[in-house]
């Protein structure tokens, strides 16, 4: 007779022997201490771990076992998809070709890959923690190990509490502060960091945990423990940071990805009852195949920063990048034309704002927006989108590839400037609540826009990049001239659209940068004559 404990195996811990991506399935080659120093050089071909195979794997566990996440809002299509209108709205709904996924869980697994810093927010009981729960157990700590290093945020949380109590033996005794040992939490030292509500945790506390968030090290008196590097993941119940204290700005920054937890579709209820009945839990019957050690989650991390982004790729980045920084009434010099400068200032952006003139600030993308994009954001971008590549098991990022990340990267990152004439139009009010879909209609626009200009055929940038990086050695002062006054009519060519837009402004100053190079150079020829 099969027992619960039997039936509780068979339904949990069960994986598929089929591959869950035919035409992205690799050999597994055992693993090697050289795969952690192998060479980067161009034109390499280091072999795949089939790690993302692994990955995939525990994926599907996860959303169809343990988190149950019936959803698939990270689309893809390999083939036109069947469309419908819902309701009075005309919403498009859409049912995908391709594989496609659920955020709140591929997401979280992409974030244990690149060991990133993801915010997991939603309303109690939406599995925010378990799935944080989940992503230490995968990585190969036991269930009692993860819930004893969980940090519950909480209004009383101190330092000490937080990072750990110097011995007080040591207090009375030691002679200066370098003799004060530390006894030191043991979540420090662990893959996987889980901050529970970290928007209950008072702001002094904050700042020591941006101290191991930001830079892996701990300090208490002088003392410092070195962090390893970690996958992170803190949870909060709203999108605004808001809680018991109100999270610090450079805290906020820190993290890489958000996600919003999802509401439980009860048409599968019946997979609850079924937990009830055989008295268990998912993350008490993790499959031992889908368990990452520490030298497979190196050797992930790894192959997905060798994953390759084409210039074809980057190029429409770059360009949806460019809108957002540049804002003309901050200053009558265009390098300090920046909504930094604006916020530096303290003057109130909507009225400054207001300033606009003649410009069409629905055409404008950085009209939406309060702000730019941190250096930070732009390589997390980079990286995320790697790691979703590699996921699916594809040799490059492609374009939906960045379409479908950058909403998770963005969403506490860009701020919307609802008072934009582009959330007017009635069938962009939605915009105004949801900002998953905000960003990614802002992807596409920029897309449409790059198209429309047809950079993608010619971009007199692009061209005079190319020239200059063949490097300035050898080339005659009558070349560097010819250079700098094909610089100078460019310029003046932009000059009269009359408008100056965000993508314009980097495209002007990069043009400076070359103009300024190549002067400098033959000054440096008239010199050596």
């Amino acid at each position: 007779m099969t027992s619960i404990f039997d039936k509780a195996k068979e339904l949990f811990q069960r994986v598929p022997v089929s591959p869950t991506n035919p035409q992205a399935a690799k050999v597994t080659p055992e693993f090697r201490i050289e795969d952690l120093y192998e060479s980067d050089q161009p034109g390499s071909s280091p072999e795949k771990a089939g790690l993302d195979e692994k990955l995939r794997q525990a994926y599907f566990w996860i959303t169809n076992t343990a988190i149950i996440s019936p959803f698939y809002d990270i689309e893809y299509n390999e083939e036109p998809p069947r469309t419908f209108q819902l309701g009075d709205r005309k919403l498009e709904f859409t049912l995908p070709t391709g594989q496609s996924y659920s955020s709140f869980v591929l997401i979280p697994l992409l974030n244990l890959a690149v060991r990133g810093r993801c915010l997991i927010v939603g309303g109690p009981g939406r599995g925010k923690t378990a799935t944080a729960i989940l992503m230490g157990l995968l990585a190969g700590y036991s269930q009692l190990e993860v819930k004893r290093a969980i940090q519950h945020g909480q209004p009383q949380m101190t330092i000490a509490d937080l990072l750990g109590h110097p011995l007080p033996a040591d207090m009375v005794k030691a002679e200066n502060m370098s003799e004060i040992r530390i006894s030191w939490r043991k979540w420090l030292a662990m893959r996987v960091k889980i901050i529970d509500e970290y928007n209950r945790i008072p702001t002094r506390t904050q700042s020591a945990l941006l101290t191991v968030l930001a830079d892996n090290y701990a300090e208490i008196l002088d003392q410092i423990y070195e962090c390893p590097d970690s996958a992170w993941y803190l949870t909060a119940n709203d999108d605004g940071g808001g809680g018991t204290y109100q999270v610090i700005e450079a805290l906020r920054d820190r993290i890489d990805i958000v996600i919003r937890a999802f509401h439980f579709n009860t048409r599968f209820l019946l997979d609850l009852q079924k937990r009830v009945e055989l008295a268990v839990r998912p993350e008490e019957m993790i499959p031992e195949e889908v368990i990452f050690t520490a030298d497979e989650l190196t050797i992930m991390n790894k192959e997905i920063r060798k994953v390759r982004i084409a210039d074809s790729v980057r190029r429409p980045l770059e360009f949806f990048c460019r809108h957002f920084e540049f804002f003309e009434p901050a200053s009558t010099t265009l390098e300090y034309m920046t909504k930094d400068t604006a916020k530096l200032s303290g003057q109130d952006f909507r009225t400054l704002a207001g300033e606009e003139t003649g410009k069409d600030l629905v055409r404008d993308l950085g009209s939406q927006t309060k702000n730019g994009l941190s250096v930070r954001k732009l390589m997390t971008i980079i990286l995320f989108s790697k790691a979703l590549a590699w996921f699916r098991g594809a040799e490059e990022v492609l374009i939906e590839d960045l379409r479908q990340i950058i909403p998770f990267v963005l969403h506490d990152t860009l701020s919307p400037h609802l008072e934009s004439p582009f959330f007017d139009e009635p069938r962009h009010e939605p915009y105004r609540v949801d900002r998953i879909t905000w960003l990614r209609k802002l992807f596409d626009l920029s897309c449409e826009e790059y198209y429309r200009l047809g950079l993608q055929k010619s971009d007199p940038v692009v061209d005079f990049e190319k020239e200059f990086d063949g490097g300035l050695e050898g080339i005659s002062k009558a070349e560097v001239e010819k250079r700098m006054n094909a610089i100078e009519k460019q310029i003046t060519k932009m000059a009269k659209s009359g408008k100056i837009y965000g993508h314009m402004a980097d495209d002007i100053l990069k043009l400076k940068y070359f103009h300024q190079r190549y002067n400098n150079y033959r000054r440096w020829l008239k010199w050596k004559k």
